[in-house]
């Protein structure tokens, strides 16, 4: 009989551990080498950051902007600005935020007495700190209430709407702001579910998209990792909610109708989505941009994170960056 030890068996490489999230308390900047490559910020200008968050771009712009450069900043989230400016003002320099709708950038800037700046920047994606929330409701992997607005001072929350809307309003969202193949089966779930009673928790959700739309693992080889199967239904649901309940491809449009008329001749706006259909209102206008003449250049294909950065910060892996230049 050997006195060898027995081997341990290995662990799949589709089940081994991954990091899935940031760390308690920080968040990572997107495509944060990309954005200052397009925006090319410098001393004495003035440059907007649509979504401040934590402060993570706006940080790195007003580095590169001061001393005498201004960094307008706003954010839907009212839980954001105060963070955010204490990390802006250790850096030192001038900057304004706003607790603001970037829908309404004109009056934003009207406060501050600007009327043209030299560069525009929107960050489409949600902070690590919103996420993790649990009594935000955004992540089905933390139970918590479905409230799911990025303002909570006004609109309906996504229990409101998921306990409202028809099976036919559903299925459109989960199909057109999800790209949910299986949303007709998860609204008829949901509409089953809530004449019993009302849908609250996100727990209870997960539940019904899992019985609604299971996951069939393809273990084939060259299938995807077992762990982005089993996330697929969730992840587009509860993705299309939170894109229903804040308005924001309504939102996304009314911003990139006004870029244009507040960006100075050869400024630049840049702009990161996380969702296809995000992603094709940026590259419609911008294109229609470059054919009208408004626009003298934009980036032909979206510029994505680097294999580096998506293996550090996961939730990297689906944003894409644009960026126009106004034509002089």
């Amino acid at each position: 009989m050997s006195d060898e030890a027995p081997k341990k068996k290995r662990r799949p490489f589709w089940r081994k551990r991954v990091r899935r999230s940031t760390a308690g308390g920080e968040h990572t900047p997107v495509l944060l080498a990309e954005v200052l490559a397009a925006l090319d910020p410098r001393p004495g200008q003035t440059v907007i950051d649509c979504t401040l968050g934590f402060g993570g771009h706006s940080l790195e712009l007003l580095k590169r902007i001061s001393p005498d450069g201004l960094l307008v900043a706003t954010d839907l989230d009212a839980g954001n600005i105060e963070p955010a400016r204490a990390r802006l003002e250790a850096v030192g320099g001038l900057f304004a935020l706003h607790h603001s709708n970037f829908a309404g950038l004109p009056g934003v800037l009207a406060t501050e007495g600007v009327t043209r700046v030299d560069g525009v920047l929107a960050d489409l994606g949600m902070s690590s700190m919103q996420v993790d929330d649990r009594d935000r409701g955004f992540s089905f992997m933390r139970d918590g209430p479905l409230d799911m607005r990025m303002d909570r001072t006004r609109g309906r929350t996504a229990a409101e709407l998921l306990n409202a809307l028809s099976a036919e309003e559903l299925a459109a969202c989960f199909r057109d702001l999800g790209d949910e193949p299986r949303a007709e089966a998860v609204a008829d779930a949901i509409v089953r579910r809530r004449a019993e009673k009302p849908i609250e928790l996100t727990k209870e959700l997960r539940a019904i998209i899992d019985g609604a739309a299971p996951v069939r693992v393809d273990r084939t080889p060259g299938a995807p990792p077992e762990r982005k199967q089993l996330l697929g239904p969730a992840t587009r649901v509860f993705q299309a909610l939170r894109i229903l309940t804040n308005r924001e491809l309504a939102n996304l449009q009314q911003l990139l109708r006004v870029i244009p008329t507040v960006l100075k001749p050869g400024g630049v706006a840049a702009i990161i989505s996380f969702h296809s259909g995000e992603d094709r209102l940026v590259k419609a206008a911008f294109r229609e941009g470059l054919r009208s003449g408004v626009y003298g250049s934009v980036s032909e294909d979206p510029i994505r994170p680097t294999f580096e950065e998506r293996r550090a910060n996961p939730r990297s892996r689906s944003a894409k960056l644009r960026w126009a230049r106004l034509a002089v």
